[in-house]
């Protein structure tokens, strides 16, 4: 391998390496290209900057139909903040980093960063707003405290809008500002007449209608230092009421640690990362854990404990965490998995009783009825699975109704009571609901196929009409004859 000097000091510090005492000592003995890069790396990783825990965190997102300006107000954010030095400036393009996001320009990973003002410290999640990722924007809102709804002045309520805030609602968001963009293509009485609209949606959702702030201005113009007075000024002013409006959570700091797995990373050199959000309790250096869900039967030890690359001492609730984790295989962890502490209790289930809200058309719910032995996908935590429904006592459940169900789950999964979950049909949120009873693992009538498929012919013939989807219809009259309605 051919010798090279190494780079001058301020080359180094150009491509923002904090350089050492000991790097500087010992520059001389550097004579391969491999060496030099093995050094760069470890001393840049030895000098990683730590955070400190010297204002609240707040864990906000940014909701909202596709293409109504989540991930520009976002960038613009971190443009105004890193000005004053209380943010690094996040383009368009490094928050939509993805190469499928930047060619169709839209939003398909949720993506994390921080930022703080005066008085709080920020997580942000940039949600997707793209109906085609909605399990995307599931994972990034059960990750907030509060949320941002971004809609466009030129559009007013979409579906997505709509969408966003059953969601937001069903995780247990509570708290919502409203940004109303794109005001420079809108005139006044457009503007006065989506703010209108999104105040009763709100009402209609449960949230305060009247109360919420509403900023209305231009996210782009912020972005491109266009037109202030309704660009950075209107901003600023969202910013200011994020920091008087939203109301800190109480974190249950006491508690056995839970961290739902969101992402998987294998560095070379370092070993198996895992990414989420610290739902409770404290991790720290040295933590063992074991895994729980998927049939995961792991344990291991957390050997390095970071938030926005940062490192901190101690991960408390609320924090964005990166863990760097001993004696996993990154094959061994996927999305969903939960890590706890050894011998804390916690069993995987495959079956649960739930108390469930199945919605109505307008709230963007199906129109049919929920039959018995009915197929769905069940998202809660980090994790989603096919799941079949059961409903004691009745045939079918009407869009509008509470009820009390029965989910099992296709594979064992994290669940607890009052955990709360989605259900979603194809591409709609059906209902959304809250664990009331652990009931173990999935009986034979259930799991069988071949049983679960008669059950379901017996419902059809029973009702008279076919609640499940026709094709499913056309399978099972194939399989056992005759006729049925189409429904």
């Amino acid at each position: 391998m051919a010798c090279r000097i190494i780079p001058s000091i301020p080359a180094l510090r150009a491509n923002r390496l904090k350089i050492t005492t000991p790097f500087l000592q010992h520059r001389h003995l550097l004579v391969s290209l491999r060496t030099e890069l093995v050094a760069v790396r470890h001393f840049a990783v030895a000098v990683k900057s730590t955070y400190k825990r010297d204002k609240p965190h707040f864990n906000i997102g940014t909701i909202g139909h596709v293409d109504h300006g989540k991930t520009t107000l976002t960038s613009a954010i971190t443009k105004i903040l890193a000005e004053k030095k209380h943010a690094i400036f996040k383009r368009y393009e490094e928050i939509d980093s993805a190469p499928e996001e930047q060619s169709r320009g839209i939003t398909i990973n949720a993506a994390h960063l921080e930022y703080e003002t005066d008085k709080c410290h920020y997580g942000h999640v940039d949600c997707p707003g793209h109906a085609d990722y909605i399990k995307n924007m599931i994972t990034g809102t059960s990750q907030v405290d509060g949320a941002i709804l971004v809609v466009a002045a030129t559009e007013g309520v979409m579906p997505q809008t709509r969408e966003h805030l059953v969601l937001a609602k069903q995780i247990g968001v509570t708290q919502i500002l409203v940004f109303l963009n794109k005001i420079d293509e809108a005139d006044k009485e457009m503007v006065e007449l989506v703010e209108t609209e999104v105040r009763e949606l709100l009402g209609e959702f449960g949230f305060d209608a009247d109360g919420t702030p509403v900023i209305a201005g231009s996210a782009l113009c912020a972005l491109q230092d266009t037109k202030p007075e309704i660009g950075r000024e209107r901003v600023e002013e969202l910013l200011n009421a994020a920091d008087e409006y939203l109301k800190l959570p109480t974190r249950e700091l006491d508690k056995p640690f839970l961290f739902p797995v969101e992402h998987v990373y294998s560095i070379k050199g370092r070993g198996t990362v895992v990414t989420g959000k610290l739902l409770r309790g404290k991790l720290k250096r040295g933590d063992a854990f074991e895994m729980i869900g998927f049939g995961s039967k792991v344990k291991g030890t957390v050997t390095g404990v970071e938030t926005y690359h940062k490192t901190v001492d101690v991960g408390e609730a609320g924090d964005q965490l990166g863990l760097l984790i001993k004696g996993v295989d990154k094959e061994a962890v996927r999305r969903g998995i939960v890590l706890v502490p050894p011998s804390s209790g916690f069993k995987e289930q495959s079956r649960f009783e739930a108390r469930t809200y199945f919605l109505k058309p307008e709230e963007g719910g199906q129109s049919k009825p929920i039959a018995n032995l009915f197929n769905d996908v069940a998202y809660s935590l980090t994790w989603n699975r096919p799941v079949i429904l059961q409903i004691p006592g009745k045939d079918l459940v009407m869009p509008g109704e509470d009820a009390e169900i029965i989910i099992n789950t296709t594979v064992p999964v994290f669940v607890e009571p009052q955990q709360r979950f989605t259900l979603r049909s194809s591409t709609q949120t059906i209902a959304t609901g809250i664990v009331t009873k652990l009931l173990g693992d999935v009986p034979p009538e259930i799991a069988d196929k071949k049983l679960k498929k008669k059950a379901m012919r017996e419902n059809i013939e029973k009702l008279g009409f076919n609640p499940y989807s026709e094709q499913l219809g056309r399978r099972l009259r194939a399989r056992y004859g005759g006729a049925s309605g189409s429904g």
